[in-house]
């Protein structure tokens, strides 16, 4: 009896054990499949640029192709720092050489430039054909394994392989088409992850900075960033704390002592105990909200039930100058980036109201490319970045709040841009990585 127990018990094992080799199979390739497809989308790009470049080298000889030649350098450089985002989004992150030469013979001659336009021929053609295969072995599969299910009601003399090879007369024949189905899926388990890794190790040697490069600056760089974020971090806490102390603790401080003090007078004056209670539970409902405000300004639900774009909707309705929001951000981010583009939408709103003189804001967020570009508007009177103290009409040396976004900003290493001349309109662009 032992020996049979032993044996359904590894048995029992064994079968959980295949179960989870298949399940990470199952995770790799579809991982692979999806990083195969954000593969083809840069390649496509990378190909069209590719054609743009031929045909500038072609009109360089009358002139003409010099004249495109600084807008084509632009958007090589663009798109490979695109590709660096997208691989870092799958992986580590690619770490960006020094940027290239502002002048045109230089930059054409530059090794960061040399390596870019290498890594665009080779991803537009053998990263495009690994995306595509990426992109059609999934449908080959899921057609050739469902065959039996439709063949009958295909018409007389069609292909009945994904591959354009072979009919299907008889039952038998349909069957071979499903082991071909069959054959597929083994393919992408066993070979999409290694196609991923050929596809992404062609800009993972090429758009990362060479041994040679000196990362010192940027080493500098994430130090300070990684100073930013401890200090903003310690900000948030000491002003939760404050909070806290100033507001709910005193509120239920009071609740005690009404209790206490109805406890004390229930006997011989229950009016009097009874007006207590009633302050009692007064400053209850009040340290109450102070409680529900500090949880939200931790991380607002609002995020959680609506997502960014009904958060940040909200965030319009209820400022005090009429604000129009325009938000197209397709891609899932992590819930930090989220909370760091509504609290930076939220204080750029509330110095609007009280600073800026405006009479209307404009919100716009995007999403893409592994990026979230938020733009808040405003046509006050502008001057931010001067003496006075309002976002709009101010800068950060007088409290504005652009010193809170900036360490907010930094923490998750995206940038910041306000322009804001005398007169207005003020406009913050503000860029985020969608890291995990």
């Amino acid at each position: 009896m032992t020996a049979g127990r032993s044996g359904a018990a590894d048995r029992r094992e064994s079968r959980e054990s295949f179960k989870g080799i298949a399940l990470r199979s199952l995770s790799a390739a579809g991982e692979a499949i999806a990083q195969l497809a954000s593969g083809l989308n840069t390649a496509l790009l990378a190909m069209l640029l590719l054609l743009w470049m031929t045909f500038t080298a072609a009109t360089s000889v009358v002139g003409v192709g010099l004249l495109m030649a600084p807008a084509l350098l632009h958007t090589l450089h663009a798109l490979a720092g695109r590709e660096r985002g997208r691989l870092a989004r799958w992986g580590p992150e690619v770490a960006a050489p020094e940027p290239p030469p502002t002048r045109l013979r230089a930059a054409l001659v530059d090794r960061t430039t040399c390596r870019e336009l290498g890594w665009l021929v080779r991803h537009s053609t053998v990263g495009a054909l690994l995306g595509l295969l990426g992109v059609l072995l999934p449908v080959f599969a899921v057609r050739d394994t469902a065959f039996p299910l439709y063949w009958t009601f295909m018409p007389e003399g069609a292909t009945a392989t994904s591959v354009g090879i072979g009919n299907a007369h008889t039952w038998p024949d349909a069957v071979a088409v499903t082991l071909l189905g069959v054959g597929w899926i083994a393919i992408i388990l066993g070979l999409t992850p290694r196609m991923a890794r050929l596809q992404a190790g062609l800009g993972r040697r090429l758009l990362s900075a060479g041994p040679d490069v000196d990362l010192s600056l940027r080493v500098a760089e994430l130090t300070a960033t990684r100073a930013a974020a401890l200090d903003a971090h310690a900000t948030e806490l000491r002003r939760i704390e404050r909070s806290l102390h100033d507001g709910a603790q005193n509120r239920l401080l009071s609740v005690a002592v009404l209790i206490g003090a109805s406890r004390r007078m229930v006997t011989r004056d229950p009016a009097g105990a009874d007006e207590l209670l009633e302050r009692a539970q007064s400053a209850a409902e009040q340290a109450l909200a102070e409680l529900r405000t500090v949880a939200r300004a931790i991380l607002p639900p609002v995020l959680a039930d609506r997502g960014l774009a009904g958060a940040l909707a909200g965030l319009a309705a209820n400022c005090a100058v009429p604000c129009r929001i325009d938000v197209d951000v397709p891609e899932r981010r992590a819930a930090s980036v989220d909370a760091t583009a509504y609290f930076v939408v939220a204080e750029a709103l509330t110095n609007i109201a009280k600073h800026s003189g405006a009479r209307h804001a404009v919100v716009t967020a995007r999403g893409g490319g592994g990026r979230l570009v938020l733009s808040v508007e405003d046509d006050g009177r502008g001057g931010a970045g001067g003496n006075s103290r309002a976002f709009g009409s101010g800068g950060e040396d007088g409290g504005s709040g652009l010193t809170g976004i900036r360490r907010r900003i930094a923490a998750h290493d995206g940038g910041l841009t306000l322009t804001s001349p005398p007169g207005g309109p003020t406009v913050l662009t503000v860029d985020l990585p969608c890291g995990s």
